[in-house]
């Protein structure tokens, strides 16, 4: 066998491993795009600046690309139509790179566009096996062709995280991506560093960056995850020092049952609705997309501070009985 075959078969196996199984369930879930609908690259900018992304602004994106409608690049673009010597897949792919660019435009030189680069890894029933299987540089993610095309820009850093790893172009996009999960561990169901102090996550919160879902609801919101790892944590620093290592170990780790808020993709939805009442998350369109856009910051803290008013609504039964014994 050729050593390109034997790399290809080796990218395909890898794949599989990585995608997600939980589709089915609808998180995945997008809206239907209105393919009559044509979004440019232009028409993406001018839909940012109006919901108020700015120049030197750090913004993450969470997408889908059919939601728009048809959305044109490369040789579409130019021509003002459908190149029929283009194949679906190559036209799926300037449409992907038209999106980036046009948020790269939205924030110029000075700003930074980061999306995530998540892998699931549900398929690899030996979890210490992550870290022969795991690539930086190639393991790709299950996030969607937007994501996976960003992810594979020549320009684009991408941090060292096997499950939440992001991926960033622009001013402060090494900063953003640098040594994920180095230090300030915080234990969670995908590891200790996964939304460490020293994460993508953390200081995304820290810039109080902007942050833009398209076609997408808050259920695939994945600042999710840092506010369950936060109110662990928090609960954590509240408990007698003597019993937070007892404590701790009951927490769920890579490796490890145990307990997790796991607030679910149902509560996601009403968390939306109330952030958007209270003005925290507001509306626009992006072609035939939804545009949901919010600052970071003021929506994990509310967030939070919903949680631990009402352990009991939003978090599992594990959790609370958990919160309970400290």
């Amino acid at each position: 066998m050729a050593p390109d075959e034997n790399a290809a078969r080796t990218a395909q196996r890898i794949k599989a491993i990585v995608e997600p199984q939980a589709a089915a369930g609808g998180y995945m879930d997008h809206e239907p795009g209105n393919p009559a609908v044509r979004v440019t690259r232009e028409s993406v900018t001018r839909a940012l600046h109006a919901a108020g992304l700015g120049a030197g602004d750090t913004v993450l994106f969470h997408s889908s690309l059919s939601s728009m409608g048809t959305v044109v690049g490369g040789a579409d673009a130019e021509v003002g139509g459908d190149d029929a010597g283009a194949s679906n897949a190559d036209t799926r792919t300037g449409g992907a790179e038209t999106v980036i660019d046009g948020f790269l435009d939205a924030v110029g030189p000075t700003g930074t566009v980061a999306v995530p680069t998540l892998c699931s890894w549900q398929a690899l029933t030996e979890k210490l096996r992550v870290w022969r299987l795991w690539n930086v540089a190639e393991t790709p993610t299950y996030c969607g062709l937007i994501p996976e095309t960003f992810r594979r820009r020549p320009n684009a850093l991408r941090s060292n995280h096997y499950t939440h790893s992001v991926s960033a172009i622009g001013a402060q996009a090494g900063d953003l991506t640098a040594d994920h999960g180095v230090s300030g561990p915080r234990e969670s169901p995908w590891g200790p560093g996964a939304f460490a102090a020293a994460s993508p996550w953390q200081r995304l919160y820290d810039w109080n960056a902007f942050c833009c879902l398209i076609g997408v609801n808050c259920q695939r919101l994945t600042m999710v995850h840092f506010v369950e790892t936060h109110l662990v944590h928090r609960a954590l620093a509240r408990a007698a020092p003597k019993r937070r290592d007892e404590l701790l170990g009951e927490v769920r780790g890579w490796t490890r049952t145990g307990i997790w808020p796991g607030i679910s993709t149902a509560k996601r939805l009403i968390a939306e609705e109330i952030f958007a009442e209270r003005g925290l998350l507001r509306y626009g369109k992006i072609g035939s997309a939804r545009l949901r856009h919010m600052r970071i910051q003021p929506v994990v803290d509310e967030w939070i501070a919903l949680a631990e008013r009402d352990p009991a609504y939003w978090c599992s039964d594990g959790f609370v009985k958990w919160l309970d014994r400290l």
